[in-house]
């Protein structure tokens, strides 16, 4: 069974757009869009399980530039 999961984005100021494009490259991520609201990104990703998500993904992700905060929200069904 595969993970998949929203990932909610603050970014530095002016860098949302930047920091979509940057996220949609990253293999396994399915949805990068820039958003209004406490977030500036919302991203939806998969992988084949936690660990690779974690690895593949969320490493990934984290070290994309303009990122402050991220919040990591598992989809359950």
């Amino acid at each position: 069974m595969s993970v998949q999961a929203y990932i909610l984005i603050q970014t530095e100021v002016g860098k949302a757009n930047s920091v979509a494009a940057a996220i949609k490259a990253i293999p396994g991520v399915s949805l990068a869009e820039g958003v209004t609201g406490p977030y500036d990104v919302i991203m939806r990703a998969e992988a084949p399980s936690m660990e690779e998500f974690g690895r593949a993904v969320l490493s990934k992700v984290q070290a994309v530039a303009g990122i402050t905060r991220t919040l990591t929200c598992p989809v359950t069904n």
